[in-house]
């Protein structure tokens, strides 16, 4: 019953064949492999265009990597409050950049900014040289609280931001979650939408590490290898990147292993929604939950061997926030989330209310 995070599974075994596969002969080194020359071709042919694909390791990297390539050193980055670059970094977005400056903003929706609250903070923003000069607006698709941005959501903050010359980034650590969930393609939910860079991810949805900044102009690349080569994220085996790619492309492991986490969270909210006196004040449209429980179910899930985070309530309604013997806690489902360990921990925590009730 280890909901922590989707980071705690482990990989694909399409992953580690295809590791395995490349673990053979021999293969020029740093990028230009024939194993990330293919996957570029596959992102190319899910994306509908001809894209600029960099692939690194790490979310942090592919996040602090694409701002740099869209903000100057005294530039600001728009995002949310709660989004992943400016609570999880550690500054290196800022380190990346040179120095450019996140703008925390808070949405109208939990989890998601929209143009309003854009419109609000940038007239607030002071005047140049003084202040920071808006550069980018970052989204996160799905976003920090398991929301998703409509097709339509996201249009409206590009067409916001052509409109001041910002670009966009959008963090797609959970890119496929929300691809799923809106039944939308690759191409609709990005640069049809208005996106200029993509920070793709497959680490928590199967890969064993790997992520690809996509850039819809390419334009962009110019400067990319260096910053990429600067910060020491090329790698010279990089083959080993290209082939955890292609495995997940190949026969839409990447869609199903996503289709699969958020059919697991659904199914939570359905049984857990049933239990007295817990509650859901942010939607489940992906694979992350945020109920509200008593504290006194908490500790009887935990000691009866659950594992998932206390989480802050700091995005949620006031009339919604937890009461002295409630609390936040999230709960994220996997690919390989079983239906048995979902049963097992609805099965507990009902248990566990009825005693409390």
């Amino acid at each position: 019953m280890n909901f922590m995070s989707d980071n705690v599974v482990g990989v694909a075994p399409a992953v580690i064949d295809w590791l395995a596969r490349a673990n053979t002969g021999s293969e020029t080194s740093y990028g230009a492999d024939s194993w990330t020359k293919r996957f570029e071709e596959a992102l190319c042919e899910l994306f509908e265009r001809d894209v600029a694909v960099f692939l690194v390791s790490t979310g942090t990297a592919a996040n602090a990597l694409s701002l740099a390539a869209i903000s100057p050193m005294f530039g600001a980055v728009l995002c949310h409050e709660e989004s992943h670059i400016n609570t999880d970094e550690c500054a290196a977005p800022e380190l990346f950049t040179g120095g450019a400056k996140l703008v925390p903003i808070r949405g109208r929706d939990v989890g998601k900014i929209d143009v309003a609250s854009l419109d609000y903070v940038i007239g607030n923003m002071g005047r140049a040289p003084h202040a920071a000069r808006p550069s980018a607006v970052s989204i996160t698709q799905a976003t920090e609280y398991g929301t998703v941005y409509s097709v339509d959501e996201i249009a409206s903050i590009c067409r916001w931001a052509q409109g001041k010359g910002l670009r966009v980034h959008m963090d797609g650590a959970r890119f496929a979650n929300a691809l799923v969930r809106l039944g939308a393609s690759a191409a609709e939910m990005t640069w049809k939408a208005g996106v200029d860079i993509l920070s793709f991810g497959f680490t928590k949805n199967g890969a064993m590490g790997l992520e690809a900044v996509v850039m819809f102009d390419r334009a962009l690349a110019e400067d990319f290898p260096y910053l990429r080569k600067r910060t020491g994220h090329l790698w010279s085996k990089g083959r080993f990147l290209g082939a955890q790619g292609l495995a997940m492309l190949e026969d839409g492991i990447w869609l199903r292993n996503a289709e699969h986490a958020n059919r697991m969270a659904a199914r939570l909210l359905e049984r857990l929604a049933a239990c007295p006196g817990v509650r859901f004040p942010i939607p489940v449209e992906a694979n992350a939950l945020f109920p509200i429980v008593p504290v006194a179910l908490e500790e009887r899930l935990r000691n009866a061997g659950a594992r998932f985070l206390r989480w802050s309530a700091h995005g949620v309604p006031s009339d919604e926030l937890p009461s002295a013997d409630e609390t936040m806690i999230r709960l994220v489902t996997s690919f390989q989330t079983s239906e048995e360990e979902v049963e097992t921990f609805v099965r507990t925590a009902a248990e566990s209310a009825s005693v409390l009730a």
